[in-house]
């Protein structure tokens, strides 16, 4: 039953926002508009002006936008390029390790046995 409850209340509340008597302001929401629409050649003019303004601010907010993330993705290949070479070395030194092991062992079968202890 309380889910019912704050269910009631929560529609309540949305009709009464919804349905105010309050007057509602319109808002100039800026994006691209119908032009042709326009009589007079003074409103079609500034009606294009606005569209053209619109697109400049959104080339511009996306060329930014794509800049940094071009940014972040450098950034992010000269770090990689790093740990790829600490990788590298790590490698190489591991590389000459295993070489160095390798030939103190077969130095090892190469030589002579050690000369036995004679018992008396």
């Amino acid at each position: 039953m309380p889910g019912r409850t704050i269910a009631a209340i929560c529609f309540a509340t949305f009709l009464t926002g919804t349905f105010s008597t309050a007057p509602l302001l319109a808002q100039d929401v800026p994006g691209i508009e119908i032009c042709i629409v326009e009589k007079t050649w003074e409103r079609r003019t500034s009606c294009l002006q606005s569209n053209v303004d619109f697109l400049q601010k959104t080339i511009t907010k996306l060329s930014i936008d794509h800049q940094q993330k071009l940014d972040a993705a450098n950034r992010q290949i000269e770090a990689l390029k790093v740990a790829v070479a600490g990788l590298q070395k790590v490698a190489a030194d591991l590389q000459a390790s295993q070489a160095k092991t390798a030939e103190d062992v077969k130095k090892k079968q190469d030589a002579p046995p050690p000369p036995k202890e004679q018992t008396k």
